[in-house]
């Protein structure tokens, strides 16, 4: 994946995010926001990667954003994806 590539998937991500209705009631919300469309892009785009690295790269930017919201740590939010 190239940082374009990578780029291209935050924006979609974001975009996503942004679309959904609504505002959140609180972060585990927020996060949930978050996850599932990460999930939806990985449903929808995992062929157009090579093996694995989509889904490294939205674990890794949940993580970030897990911590950005300030949640605890979890081992449940790495089997989701």
């Amino acid at each position: 994946m190239t940082s374009q590539d990578l780029l291209e998937v935050k924006l979609r991500l974001v975009e996503a995010v942004e679309r959904m209705p609504g505002k959140p009631s609180n972060t585990e919300e927020e996060y949930e926001r978050w996850e599932y469309s990460a999930i939806a892009i990985l449903d929808s785009e995992y062929a157009n990667f090579p093996e694995g690295d989509l889904c490294r790269y939205l674990i890794g930017y949940l993580a970030v954003k897990h911590q950005e919201l300030g949640l605890e740590a979890s081992e449940e939010i790495w089997f989701r994806l």
